[in-house]
């Protein structure tokens, strides 16, 4: 009895993206047939169950080799072990980096230490995400923080460098190295409507526009050349946010600055008589925010602040997210016509970040 065999020879690395997926969400080699055995590939191709787990088998081992190119990729690119063309190369660079929003939003501003990685057991529990996905996932973030965090220059643009991910993927892990390089509570409960999103997005402003970075200041001292431009806050911006006290500290420009922004808004307000009442406590709340950013807890702080202050009153009082804008736009503009205030560009840099931020975090 004889038997035709075809036989293709290549040096070409094939790349199952299905099996690929289910080796980055953590799965066994077991549990990875049994799920493509379910999405009925058998029937599809005619294979056996053996082949199946040969070639399951055979990918996993592929993954295994792979990763630690993965960890930096640059290698991956300038290897000859693995003939993987160039697009092939980007989607396992981009999918073993990329993250599930359930798992950042438990880690997100938590210092990315052996501590943190005690709880991912909890998380895992907690989010469905296998615990082996959970450690790639901080491992990323871990290695990512460490590489780029004595750097200088744009964060953006030395995660893209070192790491080869697409812009907005860049911009995610910027976001992720941000806030655990400053340590921004995101995890109470009057924070957990927030996405990632919204903080990445929260990040991204405060990184354009309070950091170092955001002005292109050189560190005058010695001790300061190892600074990340972009992932610490600029200090001095931070000591000078006191001198913007005196808008509520003073009652002839806190009476003032009311009166601007109630006769800019009347009438176009359906909350006015709310606003009108409760502007003082508004105003008191927001300039406060930036008085206490000179100590660390209160950096910290901030997003808590910010929804305990501004976001929660306006909530109570049902403001639609049109009336918090038109206000948080006039508010903002009107302190510009306040004669007896010469900190004019320290409130822009302060509140034109603030507003967007603001207007993030107020889901109505």
């Amino acid at each position: 009895m004889t038997s035709e065999l075809d036989i293709f020879v290549g040096n070409t690395t094939l790349i199952d993206e299905d099996v690929y997926r289910l080796w980055l969400d953590g799965y066994s080699v077991s549990d990875a047939v049994a799920l493509r055995v379910r999405s009925g590939i058998l029937e599809q191709t005619g294979a056996t169950a053996a082949v199946l787990q040969s070639d399951t088998m055979d990918h996993y081992r592929t993954f295994h080799m792979l990763e630690r190119l993965l960890h930096a990729p640059p290698k991956l690119l300038h290897q000859l072990i693995f003939q993987i063309p160039p697009s092939r190369q980007a989607l396992l660079i981009e999918r073993y980096y990329a993250f599930d929003e359930a798992f950042v939003r438990e880690v997100l501003g938590k210092k990315l230490s052996k501590g943190t990685k005690k709880d991912l057991d909890d998380i895992s529990t907690k989010t469905g995400i296998t615990l082996k996905s959970c450690r790639r996932q901080f491992d990323n973030f871990k290695r990512v923080f460490k590489v780029v965090e004595e750097m200088r220059g744009s964060l953006v643009d030395n995660i893209q460098q070192h790491f080869l991910l697409s812009d907005r993927l860049a911009r995610d892990y910027a976001a992720i190295v941000f806030f655990a390089n400053n340590r921004f509570e995101t995890g109470k409960k009057k924070l957990q409507y927030l996405s990632f999103g919204d903080f990445a997005y929260c990040a991204e402003l405060m990184i354009q526009n309070w950091t170092l970075g955001a002005v292109g200041e050189a560190p005058t001292s010695p001790d300061s050349q190892v600074d990340d431009m972009d992932m610490d806050l600029d200090k001095e911006f931070l000591q000078d946010l006191k001198e913007l006290k005196m808008l509520v500290a003073d009652k002839d420009l806190l009476d003032l600055h009311k009166s601007l922004v109630c006769t800019a808004l009347r009438g176009k307000l359906g909350v006015f008589s709310e606003m009108e009442a409760n502007f003082k406590n508004l105003s008191r709340g927001l300039v406060n925010v930036a008085a206490k950013l000179t100590h660390n807890k209160d950096v910290r702080d901030l997003f808590v602040d910010l929804v305990e202050k501004f976001v929660e009153p306006c909530r109570s009082d049902h403001w639609p997210l049109s009336d918090v804008r038109l206000f948080l736009n006039q508010y903002s503009a009107s302190v510009h016509s306040l004669d007896g205030f010469r900190h004019q560009a320290l409130w822009d840099r302060y509140m034109g970040t603030l507003r967007g931020c603001l207007l993030r975090l107020y889901h109505d």
